[in-house]
C-alpha cells in the first residue's frame, strides 16, 4: 500500500522536470530563510550591536545594570572591569560584559 503512495506522488513514467521544477521545489526554503533571517537573526545582530556600543561607552557616574540584577553605580573604568557601588562605600568589581543595560537615576 505505501509503495503504490509513493509512486502516485511521483512523476509519471517519461515526464521529464524541468531546470524550473528544480527550482520551484526549493523556493518555500528560500522563503522560510529569509523570513527566519528578518524576524530572528537581524533582530538579535541589532540588540548586540546595541548591548556592544553601550557597554564600550560606559563612564563613571552611570547607573548599570547586571546580568545578576546588581543595580549599582560605575565609580571606575578599566579595560575589561569595572567597579561599580551598590551601596554606600560597598564597591565590587564586575566584568563589562555582565552589564545589561542602564539603570535608571530613580
Amino acid at each position: 500500500m505505501f509503495v503504490s503512495t509513493a509512486y502516485a506522488m511521483a512523476p509519471p513514467p517519461g515526464a521529464e522536470t524541468t531546470p524550473i521544477d528544480s527550482i520551484m521545489s526549493f523556493a518555500p526554503l528560500v522563503v522560510l530563510m529569509v523570513i527566519f533571517y528578518f524576524f530572528i537573526i537581524r533582530p538579535q545582530q541589532k540588540k548586540q550591536q546595541e548591548t556592544k556600543e553601550l557597554i564600550d561607552n560606559l563612564k563613571e557616574g552611570d547607573r548599570v545594570l547586571t546580568q545578576g540584577g546588581i543595580i549599582g553605580t560605575v565609580t571606575r573604568v578599566k579595560e575589561k572591569e569595572l567597579t561599580i557601588e551598590i551601596a554606600q562605600d560597598v564597591r565590587i568589581k564586575i566584568n563589562r560584559s555582565y552589564v545589561t543595560s542602564l539603570a535608571s537615576k530613580d
